[in-house]
């Protein structure tokens, strides 16, 4: 089950996986994990060699957009482990996934929260990001990550 919010400049998707916040966590900070959780079909290969994340690692990315193949470099931008991790790129809006540990069935599970949050870019590129309605697309596609993200992490024998 997820939940939806948004505010004013940024959406975002929960849902409770029954994983540990640790299990999680290695995954976000894995960026040659991230095109086995992305919902969105957009992240396509890890540019360079993968190597744990950490407050301001550098990360890039092939990305397509419909059958448009483009390639994106990354940083992050908040970092607190197994709790928090947020990446940015030149546009300055960032992908957050914060973790909290929480109880599913009577099961140890975690709360995961991904956000898209355009709060952080440099003026008139917000207005942007709005006008070319990502907003609202980003929710279903961040659904659809945390659906893989849990087919990923459940059950593993990491949790």
């Amino acid at each position: 089950m997820t939940d939806n919010s948004s505010n004013d400049n940024v959406v975002s998707v929960t849902r409770v996986i029954k994983a540990s916040p640790e299990a999680i966590f290695d995954v976000l900070a894995d960026p040659a994990r991230h095109p086995e959780i992305d919902g969105s079909a957009s992240v396509q290969d890890l540019r360079g060699e993968s190597e744990r994340l950490a407050l301001g690692s550098k990360f890039g990315m092939d990305m397509k957009m419909g059958p448009l193949p483009y390639r994106i470099s990354n940083t992050v931008k908040e970092f607190d482990e197994n709790r928090l991790i947020a990446w940015a790129h030149f546009g300055g809006h960032r992908w957050r996934y914060e973790l909290e540990p929480t109880e599913l069935d009577g099961e140890p599970a975690t709360k995961v929260t991904e956000s898209f949050d355009w709060s952080t870019c440099p003026p008139g590129v917000g207005k942007g990001i709005e006008l070319a309605g990502y907003p609202k697309k980003h929710p279903a596609n961040m659904e659809a990550t945390l659906e893989r993200l849990a087919a990923v992490v459940e059950g593993d024998g990491d949790s």
